[in-house]
């Protein structure tokens, strides 16, 4: 028997490791000391483990201990990023390019850029929701500063050529930002074959605890940021303000097991996550794949199903956690700005549903879900007059509905 409720939300976020907790029991408890202070045995316990934490965390995506800079996460670090960016080097520039498909947190950063005098190009994707490289080429001009993309988008999974754009950024003497929130750990990033200057990152997509985050920042050839938090000038002058040591040393361990776990993992997620597929697919019509049908992450399949309601679809559900849209605007009756930007129509839009798949799920797991929403959506849609005249060939679009 299968225990419920199952968990299938892990772009939201990840459970905790049970060997990340054990790593940060101790600094809560014992070893409480504060990170920079300097004088005495408890402060030096905790800063070391402080530093092998940053070094831990560079070494999953191919960089320095050194260039790490602790944050609150990816959402801070996307801030500190391009706010940071823009405002230093504000005389060289004040353009900024980025996507339509992006996470909420660099597009209403980019928001707020706009509001201050940048002026921000928001790229289309392809129908898989990709961008084209050359059209970042394209975008760039005199007074570009900044290229800001997702290494991998958190509803659709779908992953970008991020070392093709960071070729082109590098070529171009444009500061490269990705946000590798979702792809840290799952996917192989490398900063410097990708040419990345700025990379955020968040310890609770990676099965480590929530509120910590880093934002990687180069060294060679060096870049400058202005700090958003002012105080005590910790983390070299970028982030003022005392280290979360146990969140730091949880996230150091999740990335080391992400690190050595990694190929292997996303061989085992993959095969549930093309075992979902199978199933659902196999048991209904009219079910459609958003996103990209290869590059993309591993614990992603992102379905929309006609005929039925996104919403009416997550009660039938409720035993399942699964996602309608990003978890970040959830809340919102709005169609996914991914799926729109992919050119999903609105209807369709509404009817997506996100499974996430993790460590953690199991065989029996996929196989329950995926009975039960083969049978949910047949059931919803049996009530749907819609359906059934889709089903009888009607072309829904060419009839003109009365008011009356």
């Amino acid at each position: 028997m299968v225990k419920t409720p199952i968990y299938m939300d892990n772009h939201a976020t990840t459970p905790l490791d049970p060997r990340v907790l054990e790593a940060m029991m101790p600094y809560l408890t014992e070893h409480f000391g504060n990170a920079a202070s300097r004088s005495h045995p408890f402060g030096w316990a905790a800063e070391e483990a402080s530093e092998q934490a940053r070094e831990r965390v560079a070494a999953l995506i191919g960089g320095s201990g050194k260039e790490i800079v602790w944050t609150s996460g990816a959402t801070e670090s996307i801030n500190l990023a391009l706010k940071g960016i823009t405002e230093f080097y504000k005389d060289r520039g004040n353009h900024v390019i980025t996507a339509k498909t992006e996470h909420k947190a660099v597009l209403d950063t980019c928001k707020r850029l706009e509001r201050s005098g940048c002026e921000v190009t928001f790229l289309d994707v392809d129908k898989h929701g990709r961008l084209d490289p050359e059209a970042v080429r394209a975008a760039i001009t005199d007074r570009t500063v900044l290229v800001s993309v997702m290494a991998a988008n958190n509803e659709i999974g779908t992953i970008h050529p991020i070392r093709e754009i960071g070729a082109i950024t590098r070529e171009k003497g444009v500061f490269f930002h990705v946000d590798a929130a979702q792809a840290a750990g799952k996917v192989a990033l490398d900063v410097n074959e990708c040419n990345i200057d700025l990379a955020s990152l968040s310890a609770h997509k990676m099965y480590g605890p929530k509120g910590v985050g880093a934002l990687w920042v180069r060294r060679r050839p060096r870049v400058r940021l202005t700090g958003l938090i002012d105080g005590g000038g910790h983390e070299r002058g970028m982030r003022s303000g005392t280290i979360n040591v146990p969140g730091v040393v949880g996230f150091g361990m999740a990335a080391e097991i992400a690190q050595r776990e990694m190929v292997e993992e996303s061989a085992r997620v993959r095969a549930l996550r093309d075992r979902l597929q199978q199933q659902i697919v196999g048991g209904l019509d009219m079910v459609y794949l958003n996103g990209h049908p290869e590059h993309r992450l591993d614990g992603n399949l992102n379905l929309s199903f006609a005929f039925v309601e996104g919403e009416g679809m997550m009660m039938a559900l409720k035993d399942v956690a699964v996602s309608s849209g990003s978890a970040c605007t959830s809340a919102s009756l709005e169609p996914s700005h991914v799926l729109r930007a992919c050119g999903v129509e609105e209807d369709l839009a509404h009817t997506s549903i996100r499974f996430g798949l993790g460590r953690f799920n199991t065989e029996e797991e996929v196989d329950h879900v995926a009975k039960l929403v083969v049978e949910k959506v047949k059931r919803l849609r049996d009530m749907s007059p819609l359906y059934e005249m889709a089903k009888d060939g009607i072309d829904l679009k060419s009839i003109e509905w009365s008011a009356h």
